[in-house]
């Protein structure tokens, strides 16, 4: 029998195959979540760079937010998130939830991308 961190690495790595075969040479928007925070960054895999991150423990974001474990908190990072891969020039991006469902702080991320200007 699989244990938990084993079924999360196969959900990870089926969902990243998945992107590899769709980005057609788009940047990757990655999300990791903790149990007191969330991050974020758009990857450029081609080149193996990071463009743009945003997570809930930078400085700006603590007077926003009362912790990084909630969904406001997930909506200002992937609004912050947003602005700044505009700013790098990236508006079209293929969203990798990693191994995690698609409900909660990964929905309202990706929503708030969404929102700020980014198109998947």
């Amino acid at each position: 029998m699989l244990t938990t961190k084993e079924l999360f690495a196969r959900r990870r790595q089926r969902t990243r195959t998945q992107i590899r075969i769709k980005s057609a040479g788009r940047p990757r928007l990655s999300v990791f979540r903790s149990g007191k925070h969330i991050y974020a960054q758009i990857i450029d895999d081609g080149e193996g760079r990071t463009i743009a991150a945003a997570s809930s423990i930078e400085k700006d974001m603590r007077g926003k937010i009362k912790t990084g474990a909630d969904v406001p908190a997930a909506r200002e990072v992937g609004l912050l998130l947003a602005e700044r891969a505009k700013a790098a020039g990236v508006e079209n991006v293929v969203f990798d939830r990693g191994g995690y469902p698609y409900h909660g702080r990964v929905k309202a991320l990706a929503e708030a991308a969404r929102e700020g200007g980014l198109s998947f």
